[in-house]
């Protein structure tokens, strides 16, 4: 059969754990065809990011259109988008843009900033509206709030505030902990109508580069594979808990490692 098609517009990540590298191989995990469009190339490692080298806004936006123009995309993700340039620009193409799955990076783990202050506005104003579903982990939401996140019960607060905002569906994501979460990673689902919590146990281990990106495209290509919200969620869960067990014990780079993407380890 003709496997579904999803769509990344995200930034590169030159190492090959995060970014489109990741969302592409979590496509191909979860028999999805992956296209992409790339929206600024970064110079980075496990240790951190070195050079970001945005891509011109029309660019983005002639990868998107020969995308869309010629294969049957069923859900698109967007990850880093950079400047307020491209956030606006695949914003005006939403209409276009099915099942839009928004994970706004704005730092890497490392703490070098992804995205120019201006742009998060842009967010707030142009794109969250348009998504079927963003998914922030705390740090970004409490940037696009302006709020402050440290207990599980300002976490299930942050997903009903972010849902205002216009967004489908909002999950904000318990990578990192908070007080009442205890051993478990916590993700908080709002739907505009529902709260729903997905607990998965805390993988330890250092070896989360990319754990974000993986996360939004494979709730993609669950949409795009025509699964509900809650159940391309849970899958999405499960399968990145899978990844960051199975990558746990690798040795790969000096500092935060990959995930196993392909269940090499199992």
């Amino acid at each position: 059969m003709t496997p579904p098609v999803a769509l990344t517009i995200a930034g590169s990540d030159s190492s090959g754990g995060a970014g489109v590298q990741a969302d592409l191989k979590t496509f191909a995990a979860l028999r999805v065809f992956g296209a992409s469009a790339i929206t600024a190339l970064t110079a980075q490692n496990t240790t951190g990011v070195r050079d970001v080298h945005p891509v011109p806004v029309a660019h983005v936006v002639a990868q998107v259109e020969a995308v869309l123009d010629d294969l049957d995309v069923r859900a698109v993700k967007t990850g880093m988008l950079a400047t307020a340039e491209v956030v606006r620009a695949v914003a005006a193409l939403a209409d276009r843009l099915p099942h839009l799955v928004v994970d706004p990076v704005m730092v890497a783990s490392s703490g070098a900033r992804l995205l120019e202050v201006d742009a998060e506005r842009a967010y707030v104003d142009a794109l969250l509206p348009r998504a079927a579903v963003v998914t922030p982990n705390l740090h970004e939401a409490q940037v696009l709030l302006g709020a402050t996140i440290t207990t599980l019960e300002e976490q299930r607060q942050a997903a009903r505030a972010l849902g205002e905002l216009g967004p489908r569906a909002v999950l904000v994501k318990g990578g990192h902990a908070v007080d009442g979460a205890g051993d478990e990673a916590v993700d908080v689902l709002w739907d505009g109508d529902h709260l729903l919590e997905l607990r998965a146990p805390r993988v330890a281990g250092s070896n989360d580069h990319g754990t974000g990106c993986s996360l939004a495209s494979a709730i993609a290509a669950g949409l795009a594979r025509g699964d509900g919200l809650v159940d391309a969620v849970a899958a999405a869960k499960a399968y990145v808990a899978r990844a960051l067990a199975g990558g746990a014990h690798w040795r790969l780079g000096r500092g935060h490692g990959p995930l196993d993407h392909f269940g090499w380890s199992s």
